[in-house]
């Protein structure tokens, strides 16, 4: 088995403590009372479990997986991750009608596309005001279905540089996360970053095209035990 080095572990150690210091963050509006809110508490106490958990994955969502799983938050059985994954995504595509969220499912993983036109002004990073009640139902849904992970990408078109692109794909993305944090969901069921514009899915030489490109996914991923 392969040792892990003093550094590695004060680094595990270091983000696994960062994690928990951002239990307490709140968010641009206030929301009702959430027992996940007990539970982010909870977890600042769980840091060794949490740390085995990150230094045994193979990759960033198993780690976070294993990290949760570690720190007390339990995961779903093999035979039971469809039939959650169902009900979760119903209750999604209930609560998101008529917002211009798209609800799609890609095997046991629940996809939102959130449009650019409705989530954000144009070249903003600003959430819109008017859309807050949509990331309140979802926030609300994924605080009943808590075993899960939050994988959030931002993406743009190719209008621009590379460097601003970067900046506002990550940008929106913390925006949605902060969001739905600060409705009370665990920090440590989060996967934040941007990708700028270097993962189209249309084509960037049409105006609709590029429209589409704009776009934050939340990928909402389940944690098996």
């Amino acid at each position: 088995m392969r040792k892990l080095s003093t550094a590695g572990l004060t680094t595990a150690i270091a983000g696994v403590l960062l994690l928990s210091s951002c239990a307490s963050y709140t968010g641009q509006t206030s929301a009702p009372d959430d027992p996940n809110r007990t539970r982010n508490n909870a977890l600042i106490g769980a840091g060794i479990g949490a740390v085995a958990g990150l230094l045994s994955g193979s990759d960033a969502t198993e780690r976070r997986q294993r990290a949760l799983v570690g720190a007390g938050v339990g995961g779903l059985a093999g035979g039971a991750v469809g039939a959650y994954q169902d009900r979760q995504e119903a209750e999604l595509r209930r609560q998101t009608q008529g917002t211009g969220i798209q609800v799609d499912r890609e095997g046991d993983v629940i996809k939102l596309n959130l449009p650019d036109g409705v989530t954000f002004d144009f070249g903003k990073a600003d959430l819109k005001s008017q859309f807050y009640p949509a990331l309140n139902n979802v926030a609300r849904t994924l605080s009943e279905y808590d075993q899960t992970i939050v994988e959030i990408s931002g993406h743009t078109d190719s209008v621009g540089s590379d460097a601003v692109n970067q900046r506002l794909s990550e940008q929106r993305a913390n925006a949605v996360g902060n969001y739905l944090i600060g409705q009370g969901l665990l920090r440590q069921r989060f996967e934040i970053v941007g990708f700028g514009k270097t993962r189209p899915i249309a084509d960037n030489s049409t105006e609709q095209g590029r429209a589409a490109n704009r776009r934050v996914e939340v990928r909402v991923v389940p944690l098996q035990s």
